[in-house]
């Protein structure tokens, strides 16, 4: 990447571009860089000499300050006074732009415009280079600079870092495996040079060694630019897969993926993998899922709220999601998650009154997915699937779209198993163990048609029965508790037939045939359960294609 940024930026040299804009908060590796390029004679025929403008300094040469050159104005004037072959760098000249608030110098501006003209006629080449953390350039400007990008710290330079951290300090005790120090530097990858030493050099002064369980350090770094970032939340590392009961099929696509980031998957000639669309009934683990899969890959999950992104003023929606996507990438291999994705870009039909903005933003979001090649994993969560625009789930934007039914029978069981393990502890234990099958079997039967979050409340609802009289939880609270509950299942029924309608023919069921225990031909007409008549319809065949994975 730094390869390709030299010779573009040899190219504009050579041509004698008068003023370009390079926008990065390394200002120290962007400075090596420039000079390196500017006085190397096999990069550019005519070396240049190098100032460096800031405004404590004033203009500075070779360690030598020009007097009386603070002011942006002075400095300038002796741009046009230069009588050799040149390259002048000013790293503050933002300010002068109007960012922050403050009003734009109109002389800064008038002058930087003069440069631009007198340097096509000069007898020597000169180019005025702009370094800023952010990008302000004033409509004044815009035919005369050329922005560059300044690419982070790629790969092998977080491994060279690394290397050199490392063997500059004999007290450090290295046992991570070649496997380990890639998933290091690739979870470094996303942080400047500073950022990623920092992290490293914690990581070592933790424990004096180096090894994969660093991995979660320096991922807390990355967390420090995304809460900056404030379009996407950094979601910690959570619950893991054995938190999850059921879903067999989509968990076993999910494990296959881990590690398809890594040079060994590469080998195997196996692309990334682009992300998955996650649709189903509410309450039976969508959500869960995506918290889950950051845990079995060991990346950082980021959630994008796309409320955020919109913004009063004009084409600011369509920046903001620019800089999610940028700031997601930067931090890649990651996992972007989506939550209810109808609900942000459900109006991107052109029927939302926003003059538009919602379609330009869905349709910046549509092509990154379509087109993008940095390793960042799309998890979206839908409960209305006719809600999103048909494009959305087309091939090649999503590996796959999962339907998330009602648990099965040996589902529920395991659902059931899971929050009584859990919760059942401390003043509430008693008589109710996750390890009493008779108990699990008769909540897993009383339970048809619920979904995993009404169960988990069931259990929650007789815990607040056990604590109101402080005494143990007994099997009577938890049994009270789901008979007096009123399901999804009964209350959206009509919803939810037609959410598994949808995913017969479009999406891969997310539990395995062996695990449903009912009929997987979606032609089959639906089972009927006398006892049960308001949701016998929901408790038959499952929807969604069976594929296995």
């Amino acid at each position: 990447m730094i390869t390709t940024f030299r010779a573009t930026l040899s190219s504009v040299f050579k041509a004698r571009f008068p003023i370009l804009y390079l926008d990065t908060w390394e200002e120290d590796r962007a400075l090596a860089e420039i000079t390196d390029v500017a006085t190397n004679p096999e990069l550019i025929k005519t070396p240049r000499e190098v100032h460096v403008w800031t405004r404590t300094a004033g203009l500075v040469r070779n360690g030598t300050a020009a007097r009386n050159t603070t002011d942006a104005i002075s400095a300038l004037n002796l741009v046009m006074a230069t009588s050799a072959p040149s390259v002048y760098i000013f790293t503050d000249l933002h300010a002068e732009f109007g960012h922050g608030g403050r009003p734009a110098d109109q002389a800064v501006i008038r002058r930087l415009r003069d440069i631009a003209a007198w340097s096509r006629t000069s007898e020597h080449p000169v180019t005025v280079v702009l370094l800023s953390p952010v990008l302000q350039i004033p409509v004044e400007l815009e035919k005369s600079v050329t922005v560059l990008d300044f690419p982070m710290p790629d790969e092998p330079t977080i491994a060279a870092l690394l290397d050199e951290m490392v063997a500059s300090n004999a007290n450090v005790s290295v046992t991570a495996t070649d496997e380990d120090r890639e998933r290091l530097v690739k979870a470094a990858v996303g942080l400047t040079t500073s950022e990623a030493e920092n992290a490293f050099a914690r990581a070592i002064a933790v424990d004096g060694s180096l090894d994969a369980s660093d991995i979660e350090i320096i991922l807390e770094e990355k967390r420090q630019t995304i809460r900056k970032s404030g379009t996407l939340e950094f979601i910690s590392a959570g619950p893991t897969f054995d938190d999850v009961g059921g879903l067999d099929n989509m968990k076993r696509w999910l494990t296959k993926r881990k590690n398809a980031w890594l040079a060994a998957a590469a080998e195997y000639q196996v692309p990334p993998p682009k992300g998955v669309l996650i649709t189903g009934v509410p309450g039976c683990g969508k959500s869960l899922t995506a918290k889950c899969s950051a845990s079995l890959w060991e990346l950082p999950l980021l959630r994008l709220d796309v409320g955020r992104i919109f913004s009063g003023l004009v084409g600011s929606s369509e920046q903001n999601m620019r800089n999610a996507i940028k700031t997601a990438e930067s931090i890649a291999p990651s996992i972007l998650w989506i939550d209810e994705i109808e609900k942000g870009f459900g109006g991107a039909d052109g029927g939302g009154g926003d003059s538009g903005t919602s379609q330009r933003v869905f349709g910046t979001f549509l092509t990154w997915m379509q087109e993008k090649t940095t390793p960042v994993f799309v998890i979206a969560t839908a409960n209305n699937i006719d809600r999103l625009p048909p494009e959305f789930l087309r091939k090649g934007r999503f590996d796959e779209i999962f339907f998330v039914d009602l648990p099965t029978a040996p589902e529920r069981d395991a659902i059931w198993s899971l929050h009584l393990q859990r919760s059942v502890r401390g003043a509430a234990a008693g008589t109710v163990t996750a390890d009493d099958p008779k108990l699990v079997n008769k909540l897993t039967e009383l339970s048809d048609g619920f979904s995993g979050a009404e169960i988990e409340q069931a259990v929650i609802v007789g815990l607040f029965d056990a604590f109101a009289e402080r005494r143990p939880l007994k099997p009577d609270d938890v049994i009270h508790a789901v008979e007096n509950t009123v399901p999804l299942s009964v209350t959206q029924r009509e919803q939810i037939l037609a959410i598994r309608e949808w995913a017969n023919v479009r999406a891969v069921a997310a539990t395995s045939a062996e695990h449903r225990n009912v009929s997987t031909d979606a032609k089959k007409p639906v089972r009927k359960t006398a006892a049960v008549a308001p949701r016998a319809d929901i408790t038959g065949p499952r929807g969604g294609r069976i594929v296995e994975f």
